[in-house]
């Protein structure tokens, strides 16, 4: 019985899906003259009086169809968060409970910020200060994580600094230099991430800088997030192919919207975010190439043309659409297997949203966006592996999604930097399916990669803190951490990070 079987196996038969959620004690910290050797603890699971105990999870159900959601309108702006200041961004964010009406005649509660989907858009400039209030009128704890933001750890929303149910905090934050770029903000208290982001709380945030080359061009934001939803307009909690595979739900929205128009008049720039759980989005435009001018961190160094992007979960791109000719075409997230497990539907292509291409403004690309600077000579390594583990242990199917062989401790530092060292990290999928590798508080730049023996350089330079790592591949980056504290690391499947596979960098 290979892997898939087995998973098969146990999962149609009812087996109760659990995961090891006692915490070790804290492991010594790492010598830093010791990274090349980061792997500590590779192969186990962590301690062994990690006792299984069961996930919040669901049986299949019946879901709505993908007809039972209006499509056809046109796209909805995103809605901009107004400062409150005229010296820096300050403003409240407000995660709540709300019923909102998504099928019509019928409700459903979704927890939003500011009663928004998806939440509001905040803008700032490269060298503002920014001071958000929030305010958790949820039952669970929680935090606001800025997703790609070069700020201090302790304003980073860490697991470690959950703010209470009925809870207030303020995060305050400078925006240095070099810092332009697409983000985007979302809870992450450990454990209940998961849950807290599939019923809606995700937002937006852009940099943006007083020398941008692009500025004169038209911009539009497409916020690509799914939704799932039961018979009676519900959302439902996790099922086991949820937490083996990371939740996908039957609706693929762009900006809360099924299908939507999209105008796009002359030659637009636009910025994608990828804010789904665990869907991977293979995005194309029959008819049309795609100018890609930016990524996680900001603009590249020189436009790319292509046919098709992938954008995993977590990361964000800037492209130029249209070309000032008329034309009718559709946004497209093609087919691409990331090697799920278990009894799962085949994947489709789907068709995001129509777009109508008119004449309008065609402003020319620049050559040359911007110079992306070398970090410099790299002083120190770090190793990390993803991998699974699953048994049947008195007969209850437990799965465990690790890195270096251990379930995330709140309590470990599983490796430690140097403030401003530049570091090469070595990050390894020893597992059969795709995960994708996020780190907190920087950006970093792909060197190279290998799978099957060959290895390839990075083909062009770019900032990024997501990047795809497909079964057996390992990919190397080079990164440094400008701030002291303590940082994440981890799958951003949130239903994998949710389930242990992250681990923290301390950096003194």
């Amino acid at each position: 019985m290979n892997r898939r079987q087995f998973l098969f196996s146990s999962t149609a038969s009812g087996a109760l899906l659990c995961l090891p959620t006692a915490w070790a004690g804290m492991d010594p910290a790492m010598d830093p003259a010791m990274d090349h050797s980061a792997h500590h603890g590779h192969g186990t699971h962590g301690s062994a009086a990690a006792m299984p105990q069961p996930l919040k999870t669901v049986a299949e159900m019946p879901l709505l169809p993908e007809s039972a959601l209006p499509a056809g309108q046109p796209l909805q702006a995103l809605k901009v968060l107004n400062s409150s200041s005229a010296n820096k961004m300050a403003a409240t964010l407000t995660a709540a409970a709300h019923e909102v009406e998504l099928v019509p005649g019928k409700k459903t509660t979704m927890w939003l910020y500011n009663g928004q989907v998806p939440g509001p858009l905040i803008e700032a400039f490269e060298g503002d200060e920014v001071e958000i209030r929030f305010v958790n009128q949820l039952a669970q704890a929680s935090t606001i994580h800025w997703h790609g933001m070069p700020v201090p750890p302790e304003q980073d929303g860490n697991p470690h600094d959950a703010v209470p149910a009925g809870g207030e905090h303020v995060y305050r934050f400078k925006l240095p230099k070099n810092c332009a770029g697409t983000y985007w903000y979302h809870p992450h208290p450990h454990g209940d991430t998961p849950e807290q982001v599939y019923r809606g709380l995700a937002g937006l945030f852009i940099v943006r800088s007083k020398t941008d080359p692009l500025a004169g061009f038209t911009e539009q934001h497409w916020v690509i997030s799914d939704l799932k939803l039961a018979a009676d307009a519900s959302i439902p909690d996790n099922t086991a192919n949820d937490w083996m595979n990371g939740r996908e739900g039957q609706f693929a929205l762009v900006n809360g919207q099924r299908e939507p128009v999209v105008t796009i008049a002359g030659r637009q720039r636009v910025r994608v975010w990828n804010a789904c759980s665990a869907r991977y989005l293979r995005l194309a435009i029959p008819g049309q190439k795609i100018t890609v001018v930016g990524s996680d961190g900001g603009l590249l160094e020189k436009p790319r043309v292509v046919e098709e992007l992938l954008l995993v979960p977590g990361q964000r791109a800037e492209l130029i659409v249209g070309d000032g000719s008329s034309a009718k075409t559709t946004l497209k997230a093609l087919v691409y297997n990331r090697e799920k497990m278990g009894n799962v539907a085949p994947e489709v292509e789907r068709v995001l949203a129509t777009l109508q291409l008119t004449a309008g403004p065609t402003p020319k690309v620049p050559a040359t966006l911007r110079k992306i600077a070398d970090f410099g000579r790299a002083v120190a390594m770090k190793k990390v592996e993803f991998s699974e583990t699953m048994s049947m242990e008195n007969g209850v199917h437990s799965m465990a999604f690790l890195v270096n062989g251990k379930s995330y401790d709140m309590n470990r530092n599983d490796l430690v930097s140097k403030v401003n060292d530049v570091e090469v990290w070595e990050v390894f999928n020893n597992s059969h399916m795709d995960h994708p590798f996020h780190i907190h508080g920087t950006q970093f730049m792909l060197l190279d990669s290998e799978l099957n023996g060959k290895r390839q350089d990075a083909p062009y330079r770019a900032l990024q803190d997501t990047i795809n790592l497909r079964p057996y591949e390992k990919v190397r980056l080079k990164m440094v951490q400008h701030d002291k504290g303590l940082r994440m690391f981890h799958c951003h499947i949130l239903e994998h990070e949710g389930q242990g596979m992250m681990a923290q960098v301390l950096i003194k």
